[in-house]
């Protein structure tokens, strides 16, 4: 939504609201990699900030930053490591 030069503040704020509130009625589960906690942390903060005065221009571009970063956490997993392990060891073999 915030790539989208075309979404408003009223379409954002009616999509996120409605995202919230299912992400809300959802049962909880405790998931406890760094990525989760900082997108949850994420999540609350955004709440937070759309309830008071804001102007979508303004959080636009600092909200993009924040989602960067959170999505490096979720790709600095094991997969990458598994994904080139076989390489490393036959390294020595020439």
């Amino acid at each position: 939504m915030f790539r989208s030069e075309e979404t408003t503040q009223e379409q954002f704020l009616q999509k996120f609201e409605e995202l919230k509130k299912k992400l809300d009625e959802q049962p909880a589960v405790l998931l406890n990699s760094e990525y989760h906690e900082q997108m949850k942390a994420y999540i609350e903060r955004l709440y937070q900030e759309c309830q008071a005065e804001f102007d979508l221009n303004d959080i636009c571009e600092i909200n993009m930053t924040h989602l960067n970063r959170i999505q490096k956490l979720k790709n600095n997993t094991s997969y990458k490591k598994d994904k080139h392990k076989h390489k490393e060891r036959y390294q020595d073999w020439g």
